[in-house]
């Protein structure tokens, strides 16, 4: 590959997931608060799931499914 070829495949992946960001972050303005922490919770537990465990699947799923519910019940009693 040439360096032009590298640096557009990498400008292209940075526009697509910027895109996929603000498209994404859009979608949460009628959230509630509990369902901001538990998808907030689910990916933080999704990224600590696959560093613990290499990138393992399971470990990533796991990670989520811990983090969700963990995030859903922060501030549960308040």
């Amino acid at each position: 590959m040439t360096a032009n070829t590298t640096t557009f495949k990498r400008n292209l992946l940075t526009s697509i997931l910027g895109a996929a960001l603000v498209l994404g972050l859009s979608g949460c303005s009628s959230m509630t608060t509990r369902d901001k922490n538990t998808a907030i919770g689910a990916g933080v537990g999704a990224v600590a799931g696959a560093v613990l465990t290499g990138g393992s699947a399971w470990g990533t799923v796991g990670g989520a499914a811990v983090g969700g519910v963990i995030g859903n019940q922060v501030g549960k009693n308040r």
